[in-house]
């Protein structure tokens, strides 16, 4: 379809617009008025235009995305005012459900829309969200010019049916094992306190008992209220699962690996699993663990980090759980009994699909789209992901230097997280390595933890291959979705249950038996046959 299929989606589209929600942050809760449909868009516009959009921002942050300096400039360059309406992170999931079952008070765009490949489908399918392709090539010079020059992403964004449907969020940081991605729940332990006890870092599992005995008795900096090892049990960034890698294949945060001769398997179900789960059971019968492990939440988790408790916890950056990290290091990849030393990938990706999606009630195709590109102009996208420069009422993410190009500002004491949800936007966006050096600094913080990456783990990683990032018909999304809810549920909470009471021996025939009627064997022949195509 070109600009004439266009026209005719412009022609029925839906006319009424509503704002979602009154409760909603930043939203202005009035019926839009009857619009101009847009032609040969040029900015700024000579006249202020209106979308309407949906979106989300943390908890902690400002909630009225017009407020944010980034907006507001986008807003001068373009002279289109966005009407949003904005929920906090922890209630968005649902209020956008919501919003998007109305088809009556859609919004033109939901901006951080977070769909996964199963909702890009069904969204489209039921007609609430349209297909892009035409869009991109007409009038999206900049997305275009990236997916031209880098077909892979134009690959992975489009879907069986020869469609797309979103608008994606791209960073990249390395590839392959060298990406920032590559392992995502880094273990830090307390140099400070091995040095003070004399001890070395652990280099095998019985070593690292030894230490988190060492921490549990030793009563280091003279504190009694030592935590050895804290994690959030599959809790993502924060769950203990690098360990495993000491006894097998290891194990990552959704429980796929590939194998060298690209073959799709699930790590809860090997061998090598089943005795690192014995071993962390060991550890809690030591007292070595969080009690709290099991339950505790992200607010929970970082509060005791800050108040000095932990001689090792595991997440993605130090510094969003201790106010000292300079006191820890990273823990290398642990020798298991028999001599195994593995660092189990991660399935992530600096890539999100459905980050950005147009709804069928959107008029203004051409001026939306013409907007969405200006967030993919390198600039725009980096302060768009970290933040900006030149804000009088919040820290100052970059330095705009004389020549145009943007420097990461050094952040103190500050989380970087905390510091950066003030002021970035999130959104569609693209951010290349080509970009480093020629419009943007790399974050200091995203540099370290790439020379951790480099430095520890990417030597011990075995596996050449992790899942890659594809889109699947409607049938076998829902089929996954149907097979992966059920077996994750079930091995997940197993898992809880063994690391803390034990009993993984006599259950596991069962528990294999059990996971083969909840569908593991169908959901890995559907997810081996997209990667059959993707090596192709």
């Amino acid at each position: 379809m070109r600009k004439n299929k266009i026209k005719t989606i412009i022609s029925t589209a839906l006319v009424s617009i509503m704002a979602i929600s009154l409760i909603g942050c930043g939203s202005k809760g009035n019926e839009k008025s009857e619009e101009t449909v847009l032609t040969n868009v040029s900015f700024p516009l000579e006249e202020t235009a209106t979308l309407t959009m949906l979106t989300s921002a943390p908890a902690i942050s400002e909630q009225d995305p017009n407020k944010r300096l980034i907006f507001k400039r986008l807003e001068e360059k373009t002279n289109v005012h966005i009407e949003w309406t904005c929920y906090p992170d922890d209630q968005y999931g649902d209020k956008k459900n919501l919003a998007l079952s109305k088809k009556d008070t859609l919004p033109d765009v939901v901006f951080n829309a977070g769909m996964s490949n199963y909702d890009l489908l069904r969204y489209s399918k039921q007609g609430v969200i349209i297909a892009v392709e035409d869009l991109i090539d007409e009038y999206m010079p900049n997305l275009s010019k990236i997916l031209e020059e880098n077909p892979e992403y134009r690959k992975m964004i489009t879907a069986p049916d020869g469609h797309i449907y979103s608008f994606p969020w791209i960073e990249e940081l390395g590839s392959g094992k060298e990406a920032i991605q590559a392992v995502a729940n880094i273990p830090f332990i307390n140099k400070k306190w091995l040095d003070e006890l004399g001890l070395e870092v652990p280099t095998t599992t019985d070593e690292l008992v030894e230490v988190l005995k060492a921490f549990r008795d030793g009563n280091p900096e003279g504190r009694t209220d030592v935590i050895p090892m804290s994690f959030i049990m599959n809790g993502g960034n924060e769950d203990p699962g690098i360990l495993l890698g000491a006894f097998g294949e290891g194990d990552n945060s959704d429980h796929f690996l590939v194998t060298d001769d690209k073959k799709v398997i699930y790590s809860t179900v090997q061998e090598g699993y089943k005795e690192g789960i014995k071993w962390l059971n060991s550890l809690q019968n030591e007292g070595l663990f969080d009690p709290e492990a099991f339950t505790q939440d992200w607010a929970t988790y970082v509060s005791k980090g800050n108040n000095g408790r932990y001689g090792m916890f595991f997440t993605w950056d130090a510094a969003n759980i201790v106010t000292n990290p300079e006191d820890y290091v990273a823990l290398p990849a642990l020798a298991g009994p028999e001599g195994n030393v593995n660092v189990p990938r991660s399935n992530g990706y600096g890539v999100d699909i459905g980050r950005c999606v147009v709804t069928s009630a959107n008029k203004n195709l051409e001026l939306t789209a013409k907007w969405i590109d200006e967030l993919y102009d390198p600039l725009q996208s980096i302060q768009n992901n970290w933040g900006t420069y030149g804000d009088e009422l919040n820290q100052n993410i970059f330095e705009l230097k004389e020549d145009g190009t943007l420097a990461h500002l050094d952040l103190g004491a500050s989380s970087p997280w905390e510091a950066r949800v003030n002021q970035c936007v999130g959104g569609p966006l693209v951010i290349l390595d080509e970009y480093y050096g020629k419009y943007s600094t790399c974050p200091d913080d995203a540099q370290a933890r790439l020379d951790i990456l480099h430095g520890t783990y990417v030597k011990d990683m075995k596996a050449e291959y992790n899942y890659p990032v594809v889109l699947m018909s409607q049938e076998d999304i829902e089929l996954l979705t149907q097979y992966e809810t059920a077996v994750r549920q079930y091995t997940d909470r197993k898992r809880a249950e063994w690391v803390l009471n034990g009993g993984i021996d006599e259950e596991w025939d069962s528990y294999l038996e059990e996971m083969e009627k909840l569908g593991l064997s169908k959901m890995l022949e559907i997810k081996q046959k997209y990667l059959d195509e993707y090596f192709k």
